[in-house]
């Protein structure tokens, strides 16, 4: 029994992929169950394991003493001596059992008690591997379907596709591929089952990430996905380099970058544009593929804008069921009402253009050191200006005090050349002025006040005097000068 239970334990470790350790706690669970459920304790087993697992064996631990109470865990000192001559009363002897001399009810506690080991194991390990790939791409194989959800063969454990996070046209064949990814991992009695989506957004940043290799490497980086599965997805794109075409790169020559992602997606339409951090050019760009003449500023606060199109680009600007600017709404987060020439032609739009204008030349105005967010610095890479205002340095004189001290090294996600480019955008662009203690008005009045009291003029002539005079020089008329009290 012994050998038997030893190859169990390598077997156990080959296939299942469950650490020595692991097995070895498993086995000695299994075997103390049995054994209690023979004596009714297991505090005396002992489970000893041969170095190098070829045998593995249960003993009693008894204590010898000179007349037996318990049997379980006493031995008389004479039967103690016939197995060592040399103990005495109050050692404690260990004596081997036989499984096999137990009980049919025994075996089926420990076995039950093995069984649920080894799958808490197994589940234990399988979750510890694939914890950390939520969020990762994964190609399984169509099982069978059941109420509306996919099972997917992923080898060591099944995945599972939502009815919820299906796209409405993909269909399968039993054994088809199926590309997904991961969002959730759950233990269930026999393993663990991953949750996977092909609606997610995030599932098409990952296929275009493993399409387009400027995206991957960050040189483009995707500001927002939006996506209505099945139907049509918007992709905002931005770079920080002059040479590259963030749009252009995403398309690939001929559009066989983006025509693989679309075939991935089973024919899903893709709209791929570039983001503006000037919400009339991003809202005109997020309403393709149609063409926009003219995007008014409603309300900035409330983030409301009128897009106006030629009459014959209504019907592609709203798109089937308003699908296009609902999408184009969440994208840049913007409620859109969209209106064709001739409808605002019959719009009073001047209080709209007037407020415009004079912000227009209100920020014209301003001279540079009126920059206060590191957000508004022209040509800012918007990922690094996150990064800083989630570390609490939001505006400009807080990046210089910080790089100053040589604080920005510690913040994660922020490199050095990030940190350069961000101190370079302001020396180039921020103007600082330091400002004078005094008010220039009351300095102004200081210096008038100080000529006015160096002046004095005799109350009966009017000849000019000094303060040491004691009589006019022109009229002879004696004065007398007292200070006033405070």
């Amino acid at each position: 029994m012994a050998s038997e239970m030893g190859e169990a334990i390598r077997q156990l470790m080959q296939e299942k992929g469950i650490s020595e350790d692991s097995v070895k706690l498993t086995i000695e669970n299994m075997l103390k169950a049995a054994y209690k459920r023979t004596y009714g304790t297991s505090d005396n087993a002992v489970v000893v394991f041969e170095d190098d697992l070829s045998d593995v064996t249960i003993y009693s631990r008894k204590t010898v003493v000179d007349g037996v109470y318990d049997p379980i865990i006493e031995i008389e000192l004479e039967d103690a001596r016939k197995l060592d001559p040399e103990c005495e009363e109050g050692d404690e002897i260990d004596i081997p059992e036989d499984p096999k001399s137990w009980g049919r009810s025994a075996v089926s506690t420990g076995k039950q008690t093995g069984h649920q080991g080894l799958n808490e194991s197994f589940k234990d390990n399988l979750y510890n591997e694939y914890k950390d790939k939520v969020g990762e791409i994964i190609i399984g194989y169509y099982q069978r379907e059941k109420n509306g959800n996919i099972y997917v063969d992923l080898g060591k454990v099944e995945g599972v596709l939502p009815a919820k996070f299906q796209s409405p046209r993909e269909k399968y064949e039993k054994n088809e591929r199926i590309k997904a990814l991961i969002v959730d991992i759950k233990k269930t009695s026999s393993g663990i089952q991953i949750v996977l989506s092909r609606s997610d957004p995030e599932f098409v940043r990952s296929i275009v990430e493993l399409e387009v290799p400027e995206v991957y490497d960050k040189t483009v980086e995707i500001y927002k996905i939006v996506r209505d599965a099945g139907y049509r997805t918007k992709i905002a794109v931005y770079t920080n380099r002059e040479d590259v075409d963030p749009v252009g790169a995403c398309v690939g020559l001929k559009g066989n970058r983006i025509q693989n992602v679309i075939t991935e997606l089973l024919g899903e339409k893709i709209d791929v544009l570039k983001y503006d951090s000037d919400p009339t050019v991003f809202i005109k760009n997020a309403l393709s593929p149609a063409e926009v003449s003219k995007v008014v500023i409603l309300d900035e606060e409330k983030k409301q804008a009128l897009a106006i199109v030629p009459d014959s680009q209504f019907s592609l600007a709203i798109g089937k069921q308003g699908q296009n600017v609902r999408l184009a709404n969440r994208l840049c987060d913007w409620t859109i009402d969209v209106k064709t020439e001739e409808q605002a032609a019959g719009m009073d739009l001047s209080e709209f253009e007037t407020r415009k204008a004079a912000i227009n030349l209100f920020k014209d105005e301003e001279t540079s050191e009126s920059v206060n967010a590191i957000s508004d610095l022209p040509g800012v890479d918007v990922r690094v200006a996150d990064i800083l205002k989630e570390a609490g340095i939001a505006d400009v004189q807080q990046f210089i005090d910080a790089y100053e001290e040589d604080a920005l090294k510690n913040i994660e996600g922020l490199t050095a050349d990030d940190i350069e480019a961000v101190n370079k955008i302001i020396s180039e662009n921020v103007e600082f002025v330091e400002e004078s203690d005094e008010n220039p008005a009351e300095t102004e009045a200081a210096s008038e006040s100080d000529s006015d009291e160096e002046e004095y003029f005799c109350p009966e002539c009017g000849a000019k005097i000094t303060l040491d005079m004691t009589h006019c020089p022109k009229c002879g008329v004696e004065f007398e000068f007292e200070e006033e009290e405070e």
